[in-house]
């Protein structure tokens, strides 16, 4: 998947990377420390967790993005129980006022219902009720929710279908897209017409690709299982997720398509990749590879 030259061009975003689980990224501060240090200006902040957002404010770095909560409290507001779900609107919505207090703008989600065997209908009625009680507090704030379209059990708003009619049903600014083309990638969806068609509603960006391979694909097709074969780490039998540059995508056409549609937030990359996970010394190299993918320099290591 390829795009003319015309917009191979990085666009200089404000580079920065999703927090994750590893020992190194436990202590925040030390952690965003180092990303000052390697070129990064922001970190997204994960788990609902105030103290994470003021660590990264008090190492000198801003935070791009902070979820939405906690996954299993976020799953709540996709649920056919009016009463648990107008528990977790009280509970999301003051996170987003305790969270917005503290200079964020853009809440990460993924639209996971409670029940992924429920029929998709009906959860996606549940989920423009959920999501559009939140509105209030969200123009109140002047906030924006960030969907990433990743395609787990059950989840909803993983494709231009779908998005569409959450749009159509809920048409305020505040909700929004975090374009992560990783997983278009492995659905067979052109992440550059994406952009085209929701360039309103990017309002944060992941930085992760995905590669298919020949050989696995051979093996075990598109959509089957291998029977006598384990899946890759951060992927599954034909495909993985790589950092940027060593997948399928032209970054500089895909920040060039970003920059011509008007996009001005941040570009974070969201680290994994088989290839470096895992250690100290492989996600640093994997952070560093990035940062100089995305501005558009060779080296990195």
């Amino acid at each position: 998947m390829s795009r003319n030259a015309e917009v191979s061009d990085p666009g200089g975003y404000p580079l920065g990377f999703r927090l994750g689980p590893s020992e190194w990224q436990k202590d925040i501060g030390a952690a965003a420390r180092w990303a000052g240090q390697n070129g990064f200006s922001f970190l997204d902040v994960i788990g609902g967790d105030a103290g994470a957002i003021e660590a990264v404010r008090g190492a000198g770095l801003r935070v791009g993005s902070a979820d939405l909560g906690t996954f299993a409290g976020f799953k709540t507001l996709i649920t056919a129980s009016k009463q648990e779900r107008a528990k977790a609107v009280e509970s999301v919505s003051n996170w987003i006022r305790t969270a917005s207090g503290k200079g964020v703008r853009i809440f990460f989600t993924i639209m996971l219902p409670s029940d992924p065997k429920r029929s998709a209908r009906d959860n996606f009625a549940d989920m423009v009720e959920g999501y559009g009680a939140l509105q209030p507090v969200l123009e109140a704030t002047g906030s924006r929710i960030a969907i990433e379209g990743w395609p787990g059990p059950g989840a909803l708003c993983c494709t231009p279908e779908t998005l569409r009619r959450f749009f159509g049903a809920l048409s305020s600014p505040s909700y929004g897209i975090n374009y992560d083309p990783s997983h278009l990638l492995r659905m067979g969806i052109d992440a550059y017409r994406f952009i085209d068609e929701f360039s309103e509603r990017i309002v944060h960006v992941h930085a992760k690709d995905t590669v298919w391979m020949r050989d696995y694909l051979y093996e075990f097709g598109h959509e089957l299982k291998g029977v006598f074969a384990d899946p890759i780490s951060f992927g599954a039998w034909a495909w993985r997720y790589t950092i940027p540059g060593e997948g399928t995508l032209d970054w500089g056409a895909v920040l060039g398509s970003l920059k011509q549609a008007g996009y001005q937030g941040g570009v974070s990359v969201e680290l994994e990749d088989a290839n470096f996970n895992g250690t100290t010394e492989g996600e640093q190299r994997a952070l560093r590879r990035s940062i100089a993918t995305l501005a558009g320099r060779t080296g990195g290591d």
